[in-house]
């Protein structure tokens, strides 16, 4: 009887210790203070505008718009691709996807200049499976050329291109479901991973990150950037020429980082969730709002970078932020599922 109570008594303090775990490592107690010193431009109709990156040369965004009724999606949803032109200050959009015949709900996007038209990619999550679609833009006009499919995309969140051939993407969880992406999702089990396609076949790359989201590619340092959103950071990798990947560090940036963009200068802005329960809760329906954070890292060497909070609210202006293209002194800054996205202005 005594050796049962002690057993008894050991497996509540371990259910505790999870317990407590869980809501202090997602954030749950962190005090959310409206920060920013700027405006708010312009709120532009558009659901779950996820992901947007920007062409600087040409003065135009692209937006990734999906109307998800939860999230992850359990049914089938359309959604699309939006260039928006940013020169003029109207922000206009463009439905760029429209006459698409296949199911289309974009997540993570990348695009890369080639001579005088883009390249872009997609991440594509049908009833049937994940897919990367692949598109040229030609002035406004977007064209599907190819749609790519392979067993390692378990999960696919993001993607970054090198070139129109060489790409790296995410696998947000190495289960889709059951006690193991549970145990992903509040235990910060690390399963997720990056792959790399070199033109002819996919391999892993990274693997051992709890939820591997955003990914991008500073060329100029050779440097692949990583969203790990369970953990809290961003992981900082050197990019091989045969594409394999050497981790160099860790950047703690104590909130739930998404998306990643780079400024002219080569400052990272990520769009980030500084409560991650309240944003499961929010993305299953059981709470109006989740708290949004924009985040600056000036990352400079490895052990030399500094990590500022740019905005912060309690989600009444916009609910859970995934991205902040830079653009001047204004910020794209998009979401998981609202029915609108934010344009903001620095001072």
């Amino acid at each position: 009887m005594r050796l049962f109570k002690k057993i008894i008594l050991i497996v509540l303090f371990l259910i505790i210790v999870f317990v407590a775990n869980v809501f202090i490592s997602t954030g749950y107690f962190r005090t959310i203070e409206h920060k920013f010193d700027g405006e708010i431009v312009k709120k532009i109709e558009l659901p779950g505008a996820e992901d947007i990156t920007v062409s600087l040369k040409d003065s135009f965004a692209i937006v990734s718009s999906t109307d998800r009724g939860n999230y992850p999606p359990k049914k089938e949803q359309l959604g699309g691709l939006y260039f928006m032109e940013l020169k003029s200050g109207k922000f206009n959009l463009k439905h760029l996807t429209s006459s698409l015949t296949k199911s289309f709900a974009p997540h993570g996007i990348s695009m890369k200049r080639k001579d005088s038209t883009y390249k872009i990619m997609a991440i594509n999550h049908t009833t049937q499976g994940h897919s990367i679609e692949v598109f040229t833009l030609n002035g406004e006009k977007l064209t599907l050329e190819k749609s790519l499919t392979d067993a390692s995309m378990i999960s696919p969140n993001d993607v970054v291109m090198i070139d129109e051939n060489h790409f790296y993407f995410t696998n947000d969880h190495g289960n889709t479901k059951g006690l193991g992406r549970f145990l992903e999702d509040y235990a910060g089990l690390s399963r997720s991973n990056v792959v790399y396609f070199d033109g002819e076949n996919y391999f892993e790359v990274a693997s051992g990150i709890a939820y591997a989201n955003g990914i991008n590619f500073d060329p100029k340092r050779n440097l692949i950037f990583v969203a790990s959103t369970r953990k809290f950071l961003i992981k900082v990798y050197s990019r091989n020429n045969d594409g394999t990947l050497e981790f160099i560090e860790d950047i703690n940036c104590g909130t739930g980082v998404d998306n990643i963009e780079f400024d002219t200068e080569g400052n990272l802005w990520v769009g980030a969730h500084p409560n991650l329960l309240r944003f499961a809760a929010y993305a299953k329906g059981k709470e109006k709002t989740s708290p949004s954070e924009i985040i600056k890292i000036d990352y400079r060497n490895k052990n030399d970078y500094s990590v500022e909070t740019v905005y912060m609210e309690d989600g009444s202006e916009m609910s859970a932020s995934t991205v902040a293209a830079p653009f001047g002194n204004l910020l794209l800054t998009g979401n998981v599922m609202d029915n609108e996205f934010l344009i903001l202005k620095k001072k």
